[in-house]
């Protein structure tokens, strides 16, 4: 996408350069390929958006290119499952979600089949394509459903580990991933449990909950104010669902104030699911990083992630403002 990311230090974690996370995920489902042969994928005519000419050109007779037919996607993935196969539906995130809500509801989650939508070009940082394409609904939308698990990795490493994970965990998952090339920083020792947040830094006086491409972001945000005197714990909820209740209200318990970020709308996203855990487990000050109830726009990934206030200056704002209703 050529924007800029600045590479810093953070504690433990250093960015080794920027790779996009789609490309982690194409990467992932290649090797998942080649270890079992239960494995399928489904493309709706995005091969090379979402890498997935990878795992094509490998196993042509294991994967299936539905054109642009997402429903039809994933009622094939979905019968897929019934007859034992692992289908990996994959499409852009606002035609995987929006625009087969009702077949992912009925067909998928309703009988509990073991597929895996995995979904890419979310939120704002889709760049130049717009609001029509700029989905940032999808984790609201995932979330609300039975059975569903959703999972959000930070960067290219992180989404090689989560593609191998949901692929192994027998159920429903909804994976989002990006377009743009962002810091890779985690490392294969942090591992990848579903459901089980990483903390990437620790801290006393704050916590910041983040996923996605707001991790790294977080983590700039708790270096800068280490130099301040202000301790910031630094929490990467991958899973947005089952949420990690026990890291939030640790985290709640042991800072007494909490922001959360995310690339998605402020409401039904990563933001009201900590602040559902803290209103029923131990109410603390809660601010939130997230688009605020509206839509995106063609334009510059970083220009866009500005306007909307999802930088790193943004989360600095938040903590201050969460310090001071903390006193």
């Amino acid at each position: 996408m050529g924007e800029k990311i600045t590479i810093e230090q953070t504690a433990k974690y250093s960015s080794r350069g920027n790779k996009a996370t789609r490309t982690g995920f194409g990467e992932a489902l290649l090797e998942a390929g080649r270890e079992n042969p239960s494995v399928v994928a489904l493309c709706a005519d995005l091969t090379g958006s979402l890498n997935m000419n990878l795992f094509r050109n490998e196993f042509p007779e294991r994967f299936i290119q539905t054109g642009i037919a997402e429903a039809n996607m994933i009622s094939m993935a979905a019968g897929l499952a019934t007859t034992g196969k692992i289908p990996v539906a994959s499409s852009f995130a606002v035609f995987a979600t929006g625009r087969v809500f009702d077949q992912i509801r009925q067909s998928v989650c309703y009988s509990n089949l073991n597929v895996k939508i995995c979904a890419s070009h979310a939120g704002l940082t889709l760049g130049e394509d717009g609001a029509t394409h700029q989905i940032l609904e999808d984790i609201g939308l995932m979330r609300s459903l039975p059975r569903m698990t959703v999972v959000v990795p930070c960067d290219y490493s992180e989404t090689k580990r989560a593609t191998k994970a949901i692929i192994e965990h027998k159920g429903p998952v909804y994976l989002r991933f990006g377009r743009p090339n962002v810091p890779d920083f985690t490392v294969d020792e942090d591992g990848f449990e579903i459901g089980k947040s990483i903390e990437l830094n620790p801290g006393k006086d704050v916590t910041v909950i983040a996923c996605g491409i707001m991790v790294w972001k977080a983590l700039e945000a708790a270096r800068i104010l280490e130099k301040e005197g202000v301790s910031v714990r630094v929490i990467n909820m991958h899973t947005i669902k089952p949420i990690d209740t026990l890291a939030i209200v640790r985290a709640a318990n042991d800072t007494g104030a909490i922001v959360t970020a995310e690339e998605h709308q402020m409401y039904t996203g990563l933001g009201e699911a900590v602040a559902n855990v803290c209103a029923r487990n131990i109410p603390v000050p809660i601010e939130m990083v997230a688009v605020e109830d509206t839509f995106g726009e063609s334009g510059k990934p970083d220009d866009l992630l500005r306007k909307y206030k999802l930088t790193t200056e943004d989360i600095l704002e938040k903590i201050y403002l969460a310090l001071r209703r903390k006193d």
